[in-house]
């Protein structure tokens, strides 16, 4: 009977996990190693010792560098290497939460573990195949950097910004709306809808963009020869100025005036000044000793030119169609301003030299003439009384008391032909009445001449006896 008893009192321990699995049976008098802990069997002997270490093991979480062996699912191990708390997931230890603050990556991480850059004080979190950054974006020696969330007071209510930020220093803000802040934002004193900019950086969106809404005109200072300051740009809605030279390179050329009454063209190289309106002048001013003066005029309703001041020809007057040039002045006056030359009036001829009236500035007279060909003018200074007295040099004089003409010698050359007969009307010169006379003057009969006298028309002279 007490065998018995014994037999029944030695069965062994059935050892079962939460789940009811079980684990390891363990025989009476033994110790179990299925497990990280001892597990013992009724009756062995010494197992104080091995239950004290395994209660040990259990409060410091088997810390060691190395994991537990035999670990069971959801057994906790302090991993001394890393100063992490992990949790057997039934294949590997990982850490049981939180980040895990080192310099280096952890090795074998789970999705979902975080750790912290000691080194830049950055969170990562693992996706399953790499670290991935949660934030800061910026290390700690960068300093904020990036955009930040902020709350700006105004009279308009507080208002929900994003600032962004480099090196710790406010570059830009972005807003929904318009305000001005309420409390001072050093470089913002207002902000606009969409992205301001810091005014006391001189920050300057660059790169190349499609659209601008509006250029800043208060700059002239180029940053380079391709960067241009918006100063520097003419206006289309204001007066203007350019130190630069304007080059239109369009034969549409340039067109003034609210209904386009001024234009300046080009067609086949020939260039059009135009005033459009109908029968309206075309005016040139200039400013003579700081009054506005009218130069010349060209009007629209006739197409004369009107000089105000005097006319400075160069170069030859050509005329085209008009053959008669009217002038009101009482006077045409040449040569002005020039060297004491000859001047005077041409008249193209088919000669060698043209026909001329002009001064002669070395005999200081008037002649005429052509075909290189000129005689003096006779004046009335040239003219005396008494022609006989200045015979040596005065040919043709008056007799201021009569009006008489004085000859002091004139000679006519084969004006007319001998008188022969009393039917001749020829001009005789004195010669040839001289002649006469003496032929039939000096023949004086007492006696009427006979048939061989004379001819027909002669003239007999009969002296009584």
């Amino acid at each position: 009977m007490w065998l018995e008893d014994y037999k029944y009192k030695q069965m062994a321990y059935t050892i079962n996990k939460t789940d009811g699995t079980v684990i390891t049976t363990i025989t009476d008098g033994t110790v179990d190693n299925t497990t990280s802990v001892q597990l013992f069997g009724k009756s062995f002997s010494g197992f104080g010792e091995g239950l004290n270490e395994n209660l040990v093991k259990l409060l410091e979480n088997a810390a060691s560098t190395s994991a537990p062996t035999a670990p069971l699912k959801g057994e906790l191990w302090f991993d001394t290497s890393t100063a992490q708390l992990k949790v057997y997931d039934g294949s590997n230890f990982k850490p049981t939460g939180g980040a895990k603050s080192q310099s280096a990556e952890p090795t074998s991480a789970s999705a979902g573990d975080l750790w912290h850059d000691s080194d830049d004080d950055q969170l990562y979190v693992y996706t399953g195949s790499a670290w991935h950054l949660i934030g800061p974006v910026y290390t700690s020696g960068q300093t904020l950097s990036g955009f930040k969330i902020e709350t700006l007071a105004s009279s308009g209510g507080n208002k929900v910004v994003a600032s962004m930020y480099a090196g710790n220093t406010r570059v830009a803000i972005l807003s929904k709306e318009t305000f001005t802040p309420s409390v001072t934002q050093s470089g913002f004193a207002s902000i606009k809808a969409g992205l301001t900019l810091n005014s006391t950086l001189g920050a300057v969106f660059d790169g190349t963009n499609t659209l601008a809404s509006a250029i800043d005109v208060s700059g002239t200072t180029n940053t380079s020869s391709t960067q241009i300051a918006g100063g520097n740009f003419l206006r289309a809605d204001a007066a203007d100025t350019t130190t630069g030279a304007l080059t239109i390179d369009a034969d549409g050329g340039i067109i003034v005036g609210d209904a386009q009454e001024l234009s300046v063209t080009v067609s086949s190289n020939n260039i059009t000044i135009a005033q459009t309106s109908q029968d309206k002048d075309l005016i040139f001013t200039v400013n003579d000793g700081g009054t506005t003066k009218t130069a010349f005029t060209i009007t629209g309703s006739t197409g004369d030119v009107t000089v105000a001041g005097n006319l400075n020809v160069t170069g030859a007057y050509n005329y085209t169609e008009s053959t008669i040039v009217q002038h009101s002045d009482t006077f045409l006056k040449v040569n002005v301003g020039g060297s004491e030359t000859d001047a005077g009036l041409i008249v193209e001829t088919s000669d060698t030299d043209d026909a001329r009236l002009f001064y002669d500035v070395s005999a200081n007279n008037w002649v005429a003439g052509e075909n290189q060909t000129y005689s003096a003018l006779i004046r009335l200074t040239d003219l005396t009384d008494d022609g006989n007295a200045n015979k040596g040099t005065k040919a043709l004089t008056t007799d201021s008391s009569t009006g008489n003409l004085k000859v002091t010698t004139l000679t006519l050359n084969a004006v007319g032909s001998a008188i022969t007969s009393t039917s001749s009307t020829d001009v005789p010169t004195i010669g040839q009445v001289k002649t006469f006379v003496d032929r039939f003057a000096g023949n004086v009969n007492t006696s009427d001449p006979s048939a061989s006298d004379g001819a027909d028309g002669d003239f007999w002279f009969v002296r009584e006896a």
